[in-house]
């Protein structure tokens, strides 16, 4: 049962209390960094607010956090192998032609998002669909490329915008 002036529902107040602590230590122990590790027990925390499917009861409540952790660390790891690819990728820019802080931040963040949008689809598919968007080859070089046939290569890349432009309506965050 809630406190009066607590925000949290009963479960989630529950697994917090008695678990925080240890899950931002197994955090801290698979990501080496106090800061990011914390943060992500926060983010789980925040997931399992967000969840319409909290059971009511949990055997193994620590498996369960885990559970939640790590694809939250998959992401993170995710996110931050993009990000180092695109500040290589921004060290080759001339500095005539760079971009604001703003600007690389905002590139930045829709690449993290298309990545996101992008996650579950097979490698080839987002292959495709990224050397035809991102790097403007044509579809017949795309073919080429993985070894495909261009037919395949129009359907992949439907697939993929599909995903993007109805992503509002399948995914809930």
């Amino acid at each position: 049962m809630n406190t009066p002036g607590c925000l949290l529902p009963a479960p989630v107040e529950a697994l917090y209390s008695d678990h925080h602590s240890w899950l931002k230590g197994w955090l801290h122990r698979r990501l080496g960094n106090a800061e990011h590790a914390a943060d992500l027990a926060h983010d789980t925390f925040v997931r399992l607010l967000a969840t319409e499917r909290m059971p009511a009861t949990l055997n193994e409540p620590r498996a369960f956090l885990t559970t939640l952790a790590q694809h939250l660390v998959s992401n993170h790891w995710r996110r931050e192998k993009l990000e180092k690819a695109y500040l290589e990728a921004l060290r080759h820019v001339p500095e005539q032609t760079a971009w604001s802080p703003e600007d690389r931040a905002i590139v930045l963040e829709t690449l993290f998002e298309l990545d996101r949008l992008l996650d579950g689809l097979p490698p080839i598919v987002r292959q495709a669909f990224l050397l035809s968007q991102l790097d403007g080859q044509k579809h017949a070089q795309v073919a080429e490329a993985l070894a495909i046939s261009v037919p395949t290569v129009k359907r992949y890349i439907v697939k993929a915008l599909q995903r993007c432009y109805f992503a509002d309506l399948s995914f809930t965050g």
